[in-house]
């Protein structure tokens, strides 16, 4: 059997990065882990071929290759994942369809026209589609009433992708969040109850990595790696001496609950594993919208008591806003602006929502008759749309969403927030042991240069000055912030220069969503909500 496993095109979001992709020599920020694990399950007398959308076309070749077409994708692939089908129904060829677009919006996917559809996780659901392939059967859809235990996982076939087209790698050690929140789908789609790889099970998938040559980023892609803080602290001592024995080769970030902020040994921990940063669902500043979505853990751990104590003990902060929850009150983007600037985190997601189909909210809406008929589109930052009717002026959360990345994304007002965040994180692990004059060993005294990091890609680094540090108005304050950062907290050179690298994203989508909500008068971010005018000697440039 010649399997094509397609992973599609999604539109441009927040996750995209291009800009980044770009600057690094990349085409795509992560490989379809998805793709690559289920081709690890597959027959191993199959042939198997991995297209992936973001970084290849698909060819007319691949199409007659093919005796079987193996499509994943997210809510945000839709359109995507429908054309896919309707090319391969043109050329005669048999689909199988899953992911979460297809175990949360079944029907639709059928309706598309694909053979097969696979709901749920494919460690207990591709079993049921290979025996009924081997019976010949040419229609069905499959699913399972059970989580699969995720120590039956495989390590995901890396070898089908080319790994030098992405500017990370990622791997997952748990799925499940113990918390239940109630416009996330996570719970509806992985459970309640968090599910775990063993600590052998993720070295074994580095060790792969390392065996292909990798060297750079590693993002542990779990829905909440401190959902199970036994497990993380498991994890994290088998990956400590691993990192020093395979010579630092490479840097993790992942996704956390804010109430690590509250648990310095867990920070600490995950620093001496070569931990880089965390993605933070930060969600609101309204207590009363946390509150009513359910959020409870936001509202329990003081959110920027948090924030701030992550970014001390060396781990940097992507926090998550979304504008447009219930219980939210007016105001809300100034209030978004002013907790960012008090706690200087440089890069902030800023979404509207979106109700997932089949999660609480989604059930909630619906019973109150507030869900919009027209199908949720996934996204959430670039091109906002609501698929419900609000608690507050839908115009009003828009003007919001649109003042909130006008403000923060100013370029002179985020080389300054990306200055302040920097100088007040701690120096490295080395530098502090080089301060006391410690020795090192000679795998942590080496200097770590992962080839797709932003902050040591020579080529990148030139091209970013020459944006930032020439053709942009504030280009005195880009170099004035670098000699700076060199000065006074040199060891965190390579992560400011990624928060400006991160930016040029940023830029880009702040000027897509100002076009986009160009038609409503963006409210002033003004001194009330923590809007500080740019530093003295600087220019301010427009949309």
């Amino acid at each position: 059997m010649r399997a094509l496993l397609i992973n599609p095109k999604a539109r441009s979001s927040f996750w995209s990065f291009p800009e980044v992709c770009r600057l690094v020599g990349r085409k795509a920020l992560f490989p379809p882990l998805s793709l690559l694990t289920v081709g690890a399950m597959l027959p191993p007398d199959w042939q198997l071929r991995v297209v992936d959308l973001q970084t290849q076309e698909l060819t007319e070749a691949d199409w007659l290759w093919a005796d079987l077409v193996m499509i994943t994708g997210m809510v945000v692939h839709q359109d995507s994942v429908r054309q896919i089908i309707g090319e391969a129904r043109r050329r005669g060829k048999a689909t199988v369809v899953g992911g979460p677009y297809a175990t949360s919006m079944s029907d639709e996917v059928l309706a598309a026209g694909c053979d097969f559809l696979v709901r749920g996780e494919a460690e207990n659901t591709l079993p049921l589609l290979l025996q009924a392939l081997k019976e010949g059967r040419t229609r069905g859809v499959f699913a399972h009433p059970e989580k699969p235990d995720l120590s039956a996982s495989p390590v995901p076939r890396f070898d089908l992708v080319r790994l030098d087209d992405y500017a990370n790698m990622a791997v997952q050690t748990s799925r499940g969040c113990c918390f239940d929140c109630e416009f996330c789908d996570v719970v509806n789609l992985y459970g309640q109850k968090p599910r775990f790889k063993t600590p052998e099970q993720v070295v074994a998938e580095l060790e792969e990595l390392d065996r292909l040559g990798y060297r750079g980023t590693v993002f542990i892609s779990d829905d909440n790696f401190i959902a199970n803080k036994a497990h993380a602290r498991a994890v994290l001592a088998k990956l400590t001496p691993w990192n020093k024995t395979h010579g630092e080769s490479f840097v993790y970030g992942t996704q956390a609950s804010v109430n690590l902020g509250q648990n310095s040994e867990m920070i600490d921990l995950m620093t001496a594993a070569n931990f880089s940063f965390v993605f933070v669902g930060i969600e609101s500043s309204d207590k009363d919208a946390l509150a009513v979505a359910g959020k409870f853990q936001n509202i329990r751990n003081p959110i920027e008591e948090s924030l701030n104590n992550i970014t001390r003990n060396g781990l940097s902060v992507i926090g998550s806003f979304v504008l447009g929850m219930d219980g939210e009150k007016p105001g809300a983007g100034g209030r978004i602006c002013s907790l960012v600037e008090r706690t200087c985190i440089p890069i902030v997601m800023i979404n509207t929502l979106q109700v997932p189909p089949d999660t609480r909210l989604w059930k909630r809406l619906a019973t109150e008759n507030r869900l919009v008929l027209n199908r949720p589109t996934g996204e959430t930052t670039v091109v906002p749309h609501l698929n419900y009717v609000p608690s507050r002026p839908e115009t009003d959360i828009l003007s919001d969403h649109r003042m909130v990345w006008d403000s923060l994304y100013e370029p002179s007002r985020f080389l300054a927030r990306n200055y302040r965040y920097h100088l007040a994180m701690r120096p490295t692990r080395a530098a502090m042991a080089k301060a006391v004059d410690k020795p090192l060993s000679p795998n942590t005294a080496r200097r770590h240069r992962p080839p797709s990091s932003p902050g040591t890609n020579l080529a990148g680094f030139l091209r970013l000055c020459w944006r930032q540090g020439i053709l942009s108005p504030c280009r005195f304050q880009y170099w004035r912030n670098i000699f700076g950062i060199l000065k006074r907290n040199p060891s965190r050179i390579r992560k400011y220069i990624t928060g400006c690298v991160q930016a040029e994203d940023m830029f880009r989508i702040r000027a897509v969503v100002c076009q986009a909500v160009g038609a409503m008068p963006a409210p002033a971010c003004g001194e009330e909500a923590g809007r500080p005018e740019p530093e003295r000697g600087t220019r301010r440039t427009g949309k």
